[in-house]
């Protein structure tokens, strides 16, 4: 964790796993599955799931749920592939459900 220390962070809850930096999150008005999520361009320590083809608020995606790789805590899924053209910024991002991190300074 010493290469963070100078860099908010967000963590697993469960395990305490560093999972993405402050400066990469982009948006906190999404939803997950359960809950608020944030939406970051960049997520760490994580597994990428299966893709799969999924029917969402605002349209069909391509999407892959990711997991804590050290935990293995489901953490919220990657933007695939988004077929509505004003929703490509999504692409390639990730949404993680904010019951499942918290901030660390």
């Amino acid at each position: 964790m010493a290469e963070f220390r100078d860099h908010p962070l967000y963590i697993c809850k469960n395990c305490r796993n560093p999972l993405a930096l402050q400066r990469d999150l982009l948006s906190k008005d999404f939803w997950g599955k359960s809950g608020p999520a944030y939406l970051f361009s960049h997520a760490m320590n994580i597994i990428v799931g299966r893709k799969e083809d999924r029917k969402l608020i605002t349209g069909a995606y391509s999407v892959a749920d990711i997991y804590c790789c050290n935990c293995g805590e489901i953490l919220g899924w990657k933007y695939l592939r988004v077929y509505e053209v004003k929703q490509k910024f999504k692409e390639g991002k990730f949404i993680i459900e904010t019951a499942k991190i918290a901030r660390e300074y």
